[in-house]
């Protein structure tokens, strides 16, 4: 017959080893938290600071490609469209705009040496739903007559002159903008508009809630490369920043500036109105990198 010691200590080495085992391991964890309570606390890393414009790689979005370090600015191409290229030898960054009717899946651009020697940069547009909005306006500006139709065309084939310009200057490397106006910002870019029960474009700019005669700023420098009252947007100025990055101001009710003026951040070039194919007063600011409209808000800070 086994009879149970009183004293296990004494007839169980195994069982007083794993006591003696759990006995230093508690030791241990409980000057481990002393110490820890002790020492002082690490100060917290900043913040990075923000990158202008924000990455968002959606159709309507901005993608920003590292593309490494070189001695002289790499020529970057989206197809056959020059790409904004800013940052210094230690590392290039090709800013991307991505097209509203850009597919989402995989893309790619192409970085030249100056040997002619050609590289790939791969990267992923995901997908993004946009809502609807529905809007009532003047027959006129939807079903358009054949005088207006005429006058939409010469102007489409204007405008596309205008948003294939790409000078050599180059804008501030934070480009991170000023709000043109006070007021509202609504998240109208990317809007599939019905007019009139029938469907157009997506929205391709920003709308801002403002009284007619509120002035409209510039966001960034820039050199004023067309002014126009036109048949959809009626009163209308454009601003080259440099490199393929342009903005456009749309329902004016006056025009401050003319072709080749060059502007300051902040300085005004025009007054909010309603022009144009609109419900009432508002400032529609667009903004296009490589031929690609893009979403503002990307460029400012919320």
């Amino acid at each position: 017959m086994h009879i149970r010691s009183p004293f296990p200590d004494v007839l169980s080495p195994a069982l007083n080893r794993r006591r003696a085992l759990l006995g230093t391991l508690g030791l241990l964890t409980l000057t481990a938290t002393r110490v820890a309570a002790a020492a002082p606390a690490k100060p917290k890393q900043p913040p990075h600071p923000d990158v202008w414009p924000r990455t968002s790689q959606v159709p309507g979005g901005v993608a920003r490609l590292s593309l490494g370090p070189g001695a002289k600015r790499p020529a970057a191409f989206a197809g056959d469209v020059p790409l904004l290229v800013l940052g210094d030898a230690i590392e290039w960054t090709a800013l991307v705009g991505i097209p509203l009717a850009a597919t989402p899946g995989d893309a790619s651009i192409a970085v030249r040496a100056e040997s002619g020697s050609e590289r790939q940069i791969a990267y992923t547009v995901a997908d993004k739903q946009y809502r609807e909005q529905r809007l009532t306006v003047a027959p006129r500006t939807v079903d358009l007559s054949p005088e207006d139709e005429a006058r939409y065309v010469r102007e489409r084939d204007h405008l596309t002159t205008v948003m294939a310009t790409l000078t050599d200057l180059r804008p501030d490397a934070s480009l991170q903008m000023r709000v043109p106006v006070p007021g509202r910002r609504s998240s109208s870019f990317g809007l599939r508009r019905v007019f009139n029960g029938q469907s157009r474009n997506p929205h391709s700019g920003m709308d801002i809630a403002a009284g007619t005669g509120t002035p409209v700023l510039a966001p960034l420098p820039g050199r004023v490369i067309d002014t126009g009252d036109y048949f959809f947007n009626g009163g209308t100025v454009w601003l080259d920043h440099g490199g393929g990055l342009l903005t456009m101001y749309c329902h004016l009710s006056r025009v401050d500036v003319k072709v080749g003026d060059v502007l300051k951040t902040g300085e005004p070039l025009a007054a909010v109105g309603a022009t144009g194919r609109v419900t009432g007063p508002h400032l529609h600011w667009s903004v296009m990198l490589n031929r690609a409209m893009v979403d503002p808000a990307l460029f400012i800070a919320a």
